[in-house]
């Protein structure tokens, strides 16, 4: 039927589904109904999706934010996932594996599912992208992971900020990144799903250390050293892994890095406070009502660097702590030292130069070249 002369037909509302109802999974569900989509809430509480429903609140995580009229809620996963064109998970990384195995059967082919975790599992050392493709069963190009400057509070009051949404198929990142964009909200895209999620992992580590040491009592210095360093430590881990390094000198490195080590509100940061005022490991998991990530993260985070012959003093020492076997005031000693050893260069770069190293090791390399060819002299000076 062809509408009146003049009127404008408005497309057709994107249906969104929402897997996790915390802060950051409601927050989401916000921006993505201010931007247009009608959005279903999965909720495991049946209390608090009917709070949601009804009320238009989630006053356990977001006490105060109303949210839109085009947000409602389930606690019934197959109603969620019912009709859905794109699919949000938000539940903690570790419980990942769990929850995805009973959605596997439900989920609407075709629809592209996004992660927006900041973790990696225990045990595997997976990415959150990663468990999603093993235990899904979908193609990676289905697969997008958003990351960015993005504490839950500050979003769900509208208060204006950013955030990258990456896949390997730049056409999922891109129709992802159309839904996730309203008016305080903007999604930028990159393909480099590897650097975009472990930004989203590794600032959680710095920002435990940043709390740290806010905990102790020491000052901007000690805290400007660690972030800035800590930024070093992110750009050489997720490079290994085959990250770009210019990602984490965007919004999915150091946007998130500076937001979170900085902000009371994020949980990375309280945590390592806490633990810098004296608290133990276990006091400070009881006292937090949702889950710090970067908690959960270290252990794996520090295997998948040893593999990799990674150095990460900074996420080493937040592991001791975490342990008992540093005395948080001590999280620093990187900073300082008392031996004799030649100056290390700021950047991995410089320090592979390390003053001369390099013509040595050329010259070996030179010796041995010259006896795998019987002291005929290596191919450069033929």
């Amino acid at each position: 039927m062809t509408p009146p002369r003049g009127r404008v037909v408005q497309p057709p509302r994107p249906r969104v589904t929402v897997l996790g109802a915390g802060s950051w999974g409601t927050t989401f569900a916000k921006v993505l109904a201010d931007g247009g989509s009608d959005v279903t809430l999965w909720a495991r509480r049946p209390e608090l999706a009917k709070e949601i429903r009804e009320a238009k609140r989630n006053s356990d995580y977001l006490p105060g934010v109303n949210l839109p009229v085009a947000v409602t809620a389930t606690s019934d996963v197959a109603a969620a996932l019912e009709h859905a064109q794109f699919v949000f998970v938000s539940v903690p990384s570790q419980t990942l594996r769990g929850n995805l195995a009973d959605i596997r059967s439900l989920l609407p082919a075709d629809a592209p599912v996004t992660s927006l975790m900041k973790g990696v599992e225990k045990g595997t050392g997976a990415r959150m992208s990663e468990v999603l493709e093993s235990v899904l069963e979908i193609d990676p190009a289905r697969i997008a992971v958003a990351s960015g400057p993005n504490l839950a509070l500050e979003i769900a009051k509208e208060q204006p900020t950013a955030a990258v949404v990456s896949s390997t198929s730049l056409e999922t990142a891109e129709s992802v990144a159309r839904v996730a964009t309203n008016r305080y909200f903007r999604s930028f895209v990159n393909t480099d799903v590897i650097g975009t999620e472990f930004g989203g992992v590794l600032k959680n580590l710095i920002a435990v250390a940043i709390g740290i040491v806010d905990g102790v009592g020491y000052g901007e210095n000690t805290k400007a050293s660690i972030i800035t360093r800590g930024l070093v430590e992110m750009t050489d881990f997720a490079v290994a892994y085959g990250g770009h390094p210019e990602t984490l000198s965007g919004l999915a490195g150091l946007g998130d890095l500076i937001a979170t080590s900085g902000s009371s509100l994020s949980r990375n940061n309280t945590a390592g406070r806490l633990l810098g005022q004296g608290y133990s490991f276990a006091d400070v998991v009881k006292s937090m009502q949702q889950t710090a990530e970067g908690l959960a993260s270290v252990a794996p985070v520090l295997a998948l660097a040893q593999a990799k012959g990674v150095d990460m003093p900074i996420c080493r020492q937040v592991s001791q702590v975490l342990a008992g076997t540093l005395d948080p005031k001590d999280i620093a000693p990187h900073l300082t030292t008392d031996d004799d050893s030649a100056p290390q260069g700021e950047r991995t770069p410089d320090a592979r130069k390390d003053h001369g190293g390099g013509a040595l090791r050329r010259s070996f390399e030179r010796a041995l070249d010259q006896l795998r060819h019987r002291g005929r002299g290596s191919r450069g000076d033929r």
